[in-house]
């Protein structure tokens, strides 16, 4: 039987220990084969073989979370079908073939649905296709059940040191009470946890510190600590929650209602029932519902909420646009060209939320380590509570106390949460700024980064011809492009597109044209205002008409900058020229000078000719390689890597696919179609070259967050070891040194929430 994957919404989770509980749980029902568990996204993922999915249901609720199955993503359209397999050490397999089996993986609202065919879409309640199951965790941080627990033991103990005020006798048993109020949950979920697997948790610690607490006659302390325990949990769950919502406030940028167009009339309906083709009309000012194609209309549209342009961008009839940005001054109607469940936003979110299920290399080494670091802190606990008194005669209550802070200091959390907490916000703060990075290990990844190798069509350049020069031999330049307009009318080749263009820009009228014939492998011909005109390369025109040698130079000069000519005639006599180049994107020189300012060497892969490679080349000062097939680009990456470099592969995802593939991080370049978020390891939305940059100093600035994460969580621990052993720090301050450590560390990596990527 195939594997299966299925997605659920998880309630409560707030810490990396959370996730490792829930993990080693469902890891031990029969049939499941893999768990990955994100805490800051709320989501678990169970890739199984026909298991028993109530009783991993069952597993989750008996630990103390709550659970709801998420329903299935969207199927990849058939028509771009990507394989990825990426293993730790980086090996990939992309297939970027047109028409072969594609490896769905089917997440499942209910347990009994079958696997969904290729190509379906499920239906999604919520706009931008993601179901969120409104389990507590949405609503306010108040009204959640950890919330209500917090409250009721500290009013508990509130009451405890009121009644003990005037009946001091009945101290011992008001603070049990009190105690109990909030240690019957901890110490239910302890034993949940010890039976599905997981002996060492922090509830089982801080049940054992409780009741050792209590035996030795320090139950007010351990009520107290127990409340600042919950209080530290609480407090954990709202920073979780605050990176969690960072990721779904993506949804509710795509509006809940649409104005669909049907037979000549408008009605107004639920964003999430569009379809493919359906005709939507946008009011300026509102935000767009879905993906789609511009049928009529032309004004300018806010893309900053989707891809981070801080400049509108002019849309026009055939302009594709994205949900969720902003319509501006003008109406627009559109085509819409995704399902809900597959619009940009929505997949943007799933994607990143599926990244945080992964692990980056420093996550799985701390995971590995507090497996067996918190064993060893209970033995470590039991040695200082007996070895004094049995060894040197020391007094048996003092050790014990020692002991019983010494299990509460070694609590993991804050160690466990210091990766992934910042590797999360790094991953969301990306998203928001239309960079989108597949998971930590590759977030990871880009920060070792220190060779970038470009492709060039549609990478450092716009990835389609305009007219850099006209030339006018007689008349005026204004002439020369109407007529060369009038020709290229009923062409649709690019560089014809680019005549067209460039005469519409400048409002030429262009006159119509009689016995318009297209000549293979030369150009166009026709009769325009009386005149027989030809256009076409210099060679097809010299074979018409005599140029003079000023004209032969001229030519010559504008080929030299890789430049593509044209040549004008009119009844045999030449009227002028027409150079045009696939130009530089315009950050292009900007973003490859801030690769350059951070020491990493940058280069250009192309399968474009010698000549026009080196002009743009030598335009934005980047080291050339020209004349390449797909197999040279992957022979190339490989050999820089064998020279020890590390390498980001950068294009368009299809005919970059084996470099992409060798490369030590593959980048897709491309406007959220799929290619752009389907193929590589990560994603430039907006297609910025400077987001490649702005991609290896976000991965550098979360590694920092990590190392300093580690050290404040590490750090805090030893001092509290210390101070414990040596008698002047108890179990207050002990307790304070873990949940403590916890909120710090969460805090200081949701500081990369305001970072500007």
């Amino acid at each position: 039987m195939s594997a299966i994957k299925t997605r659920y919404r998880i309630e409560g989770m707030d810490c990396a220990s959370c996730a490792m509980k829930i993990e080693t749980a469902v890891r031990r029902v029969d049939g499941v084969a893999e768990v990955a568990v994100s805490v800051t996204a709320g989501t678990m993922t169970v890739e199984h073989a026909g298991a028993d999915l109530p009783l991993v249901e069952r597993r989750v609720t008996g630990l103390g979370y709550g659970i709801a199955p998420l329903a299935a993503a969207a199927a990849a359209p058939s028509g771009h079908a990507h394989a990825h397999t990426h293993g730790p050490g980086r090996d990939h397999d992309h297939a970027h073939d047109h028409d072969h089996d594609h490896e769905h993986e089917h997440d499942h609202a209910a347990h009994a649905a079958p696997p969904r065919p290729a190509g379906s879409v499920a239906a999604q309640p919520e706009a931008g296709g993601h179901d969120h199951a409104h389990l507590a965790l949405d609503g306010p941080w108040w009204k959640s059940g950890k919330a209500r627990l917090t409250l009721l033991c500290g009013a508990a103990l509130a009451a405890a040191y009121g009644i003990g005020h005037f009946f001091p006798r009945l101290d011992p048993w008001i603070f049990i009470a009190a105690l109990l109020i909030g240690l019957v949950p901890i110490a239910r979920r302890a034993l949940m946890a010890g039976l599905s697997g997981t002996p060492f948790s922090i509830e089982t610690l801080m049940t054992i510190a409780a009741l050792g607490a209590v035996i030795i006659g320090a139950s007010e302390e351990a009520a107290a600590v127990v409340f600042l325990f919950l209080v530290g949990e609480l407090l954990e769950g709202v920073a979780a929650g605050r990176a969690r919502s960072s990721i779904r406030a993506l949804t509710a940028l795509v509006p809940k209602t649409a104005r669909l167009v049907e037979n000549g009339t408008t009605r107004e309906v639920p964003a999430e029932s569009l379809g493919i083709g359906d005709i939507i009309f946008v009011r300026p000012g509102e935000r767009l519902p879905a993906d789609g194609e511009v049928l009529e209309g032309t004004g300018s549209v806010n893309e900053a909420p989707v891809t981070g342009e801080s400049v509108p961008v002019v849309k026009q009839a055939g302009d594709a646009v994205f949900a969720g940005t902003v319509n501006g001054e003008a109406a627009l109607t559109l085509r819409a060209t995704t399902a809900p469940s597959d619009n940009t936003i929505a997949r943007v979110v799933r994607l990143v939320e599926e990244a945080q299920e992964s692990k980056a290399p420093t996550e799985r080494f701390i995971d590995r380590f507090a497996r067996w670091y918190t064993p060893l802190v209970v033995v470590v606990a039991a040695l200082v509570a007996v070895v004094p008194p049995l060894v040197f005669g020391a007094a048996w209550d003092e050790w014990i106390y020692k002991g019983l802070a010494l299990l509460l200091i070694g609590c993991p959390c804050a160690l466990v949460i210091s990766t992934p907490a910042a590797i999360a916000a790094g991953l969301a703060v990306g998203a928001r700024r239309g960079l989108l990075i597949k998971g930590g290990a590759v977030l990871e990844a880009l920060r070792t980064v220190d060779a970038v190798a470009f492709d060039k069509t549609g990478t450092l350049t716009e990835g389609k011809p305009a007219i850099t020069d006209l030339v006018a031999f007689t008349g005026d330049e204004a002439g020369l492009l109407a007529w060369a307009a009038a020709l290229e009318s009923g062409s649709t080749h690019p560089l014809a597109n680019a005549i067209l263009a460039a005469a519409e820009a400048r409002g030429l009228a262009i006159p119509p044209v009689r016995e318009a014939a297209a000549l293979g492998g030369e150009g166009v011909s026709g009769t325009v205002e009386g005149a027989a005109l030809f256009l076409g390369s210099p060679k097809a025109a010299a074979a018409r008409a005599t140029l003079s040698a000023d004209q032969e130079a001229m030519i010559g000069t504008l080929n030299e900058a890789g430049k593509t000519v044209a040549v004008l005639l009119a009844d045999g006599h030449p009227q002028g020229l027409i150079a045009l180049r696939d130009e530089p994107r315009a950050d292009a020189r900007a973003g490859l000078d801030a690769l350059k300012a951070e020491g990493i060497r940058t280069l250009m892969l192309t399968g474009d000719n010698e000549r026009t490679a080196q002009a743009i080349g030598t335009a934005l000062g980047i080291e050339v390689r020209a004349g390449l097939m797909p197999a040279d680009k992957q022979r190339i990456v490989s050999e820089l890597q064998r020279e020890g470099l590390r390498v980001a592969k950068v294009g368009d995802g299809i005919n970059d696919a084996p470099a992409l593939a060798a490369a030590t991080v593959g980048i897709a370049m491309g406007g959220g179609t799929d290619v752009a978020l389907e193929t590589a390891d990560a994603a430039v939305l907006h297609g910025r070259v400077g987001d490649v940059a702005a991609m290896i100093a976000l991965s550098r600035a979360t590694m920092r967050n990590i190392h300093q994460n580690i050290t404040l969580a590490l750090g805090l621990k030893a001092v509290f070891v210390v101070t414990t052993l040596i008698g002047l720090t108890g179990l207050w301050p002990a307790i304070l040194a873990d949940t403590g450590a916890t909120v710090l560390v969460t805090a200081n990596a949701l500081r990369l929430l305001g970072r500007k990527a």
